[in-house]
């Protein structure tokens, strides 16, 4: 069955990266819409979450359109995932802008510029993050993944991914070859710094949930600068990349503990979902401890 499945997937990702890029987000955002009837347990994730941050300032009728909206756009930035893996950056060119970027250390003579870390999340089609450098060639993108257990699948998604010229490290194995490549230099870590994680207990949009602190850690590891990175869809088919002002790291030259770095890191995440909040990714479950309690509360 998990080949047959395979082989669907692999298929279907032909026929997508095969239709042009505008038709290929109304299916993504026809697809999304469709989702949100169907998929009722990700949708009362979606309406509780959204429910939770926002309840005090929108009416329930504007929590649900938002709701269908942020199921249309994960079926846009996902479709268009697909497509854009498969685009050179001069195809890809019309469709996405930068900013930010010469925020970025720059390369001194014939050595690479220091290695950057960068806290990144589910915004809009996030990957194309991976894309920086083809508008900063000194910089070669990397990230860390988890693989999948069926290693078909797993091939699949790398296959998908690594298009890009996108180094990808497994978070579990692969901890030597990124501790070599981050030394060498020109390295452009982006790392997901929005999901659930067994770190750093903190409020986010003025809830308390976990936060991993990893961003933070390695910057200081490998002595880096820090920043944020958001993906914002700007029009249907049509992104624009944001590298944020430099996180600090450090405090009168003294290293500032991962928990206040990660708070800074934060706050700027809640500022970009607060801007377009239906282009972070509320299907996932965030504020796990939060919901736990709740029901004890209640006596469930």
């Amino acid at each position: 069955m998990d080949t047959l499945i395979y082989w669907f997937a692999r298929a279907l990702v032909t026929v997508i990266q095969a239709l042009p890029l505008p038709f290929v987000a109304r299916l993504g955002r026809a697809g999304g819409g469709l989702a949100f009837w169907l998929d009722a347990r990700h949708r009362r994730v979606a309406l509780k979450n959204l429910t939770m941050c926002f309840g005090g300032e929108k009416s329930p009728e504007e929590i649900r359109a938002l709701a269908r909206e942020n199921f249309r756009r994960i079926g846009e930035n996902y479709a268009g995932a697909i497509k854009t893996a498969a685009m050179t950056f001069d195809e890809l060119r019309p469709h996405v802008e930068f900013a930010g970027i010469e925020r970025l250390p720059q390369k001194s003579g014939d050595q690479p510029p220091h290695s950057a870390v960068v806290a990144i999340g589910h915004f809009g089609n996030f990957e194309l993050n991976a894309r920086i450098q083809d508008v900063r060639p000194d910089y070669q993108s990397a990230t860390t993944y988890r693989a999948l257990k069926h290693p078909a699948f797993n091939r699949l998604m790398q296959d998908l991914r690594t298009r890009s010229g996108c180094l990808y490290f497994e978070r579990r194995a692969d901890g030597p070859l990124l501790r070599t490549a981050m030394n060498r230099g020109g390295i452009l870590l982006g790392l997901l710094a929005d999901q659930s994680s067994n770190g750093l207990r903190a409020p986010f949009l003025s809830h308390d949930c976990s936060t991993t602190l990893a961003p933070a850690v390695l910057a200081l590891r490998y002595q880096c600068e820090l920043f944020t990175g958001f993906c914002y869809r700007v029009a249907p088919a049509k992104w624009r990349i944001e590298l944020g002002e430099k996180i600090p790291t450090h405090e009168n030259n003294h290293p500032r503990p991962s928990g206040e770095i990660m708070g800074d890191v934060n706050r700027a995440f809640e500022a970009a979902v607060c801007r377009d909040p239906a282009n972070w990714f509320w299907v996932h479950r965030r504020w796990k401890a939060a919901e736990t309690k709740a029901k004890m509360e209640d006596g469930g």
